[in-house]
């Protein structure tokens, strides 16, 4: 792996708490799309830590004047969730971001393996200050997420304004990741190691998609 890849996994023991019932298999797709919220929302907020925008500014208080620090408004924030899971980790986030806007990318790989663009809501421009953040489900192989990642660098968004979102990542994917974005940073409740036959993390949590929906578990009936 490239060691200039950034991966951060907080010490936060709600990013743990919330990790531990998206693994468990027993947990319904109701507390699933919690946990997927919560865990957005407390990675966002860790991620956001030394990157957000921000200005001094003078306030007057009730007794006397102060200063205080407020977000900088006039710097762009773009968030790109990953379609269709990427949106639970969004909705978390968005109570953390309520003014950045939003651009969902769905992507389908085909049987060659290549990726086309179910849906993209990208922006034609993106403003050269503004800061993206794009929201994966997870990160196994990486395939699709660096797939984004080329379609955000087509745009002039290089690594350095982009920060990745998503509940765990595999070490495959992240090698994956460091060898093409070097100078990318994401953000994960974990990092677990292995890769099963058909491309699963191990131990991962599941199919989000099918998890989130109620498809995969075992109270289904189809």
């Amino acid at each position: 792996m490239s060691k200039a890849l950034r991966v951060v996994v907080p010490p936060h023991p709600l990013i743990g708490h919330w990790l531990t019932l998206l693994r468990d298999r027993q947990t319904p797709p109701a507390l699933y799309a919690t946990a997927m919220g919560e865990l957005g929302r407390w990675l966002t907020y860790e991620a956001l830590r030394d990157w957000i925008p921000y200005q001094r500014v003078a306030v007057d208080t009730p007794m006397a004047r102060t200063e205080g620090t407020v977000v900088d408004a006039s710097v762009p924030l773009l968030a790109v969730p990953l379609l269709s899971a990427g949106l639970g980790l969004w909705e978390g986030a968005r109570t953390v971001l309520p003014h950045a806007a939003l651009a969902p990318v769905a992507l389908q790989q085909q049987t060659d393996g290549s990726m086309v663009d179910a849906f993209n809501a990208l922006p034609e421009a993106i403003p050269e200050r503004a800061g993206v953040l794009v929201f994966a489900p997870q990160v196994a192989s990486a395939t699709r997420l660096l797939h984004l990642l080329e379609l955000l660098e087509a745009k002039g968004v290089d690594g350095v304004r982009v920060r990745v979102i998503t509940t765990v990542a595999a070490s495959p994917g992240l090698k994956r990741l460091g060898e093409r974005f070097a100078e990318l940073t994401l953000y994960t409740g974990c990092i677990d190691a292995e890769l099963d036959g058909a491309g699963q993390i191990l131990p991962g949590v599941g199919d989000p998609e099918g998890r989130l929906c109620g498809l995969s578990g075992p109270a289904f009936v189809g």
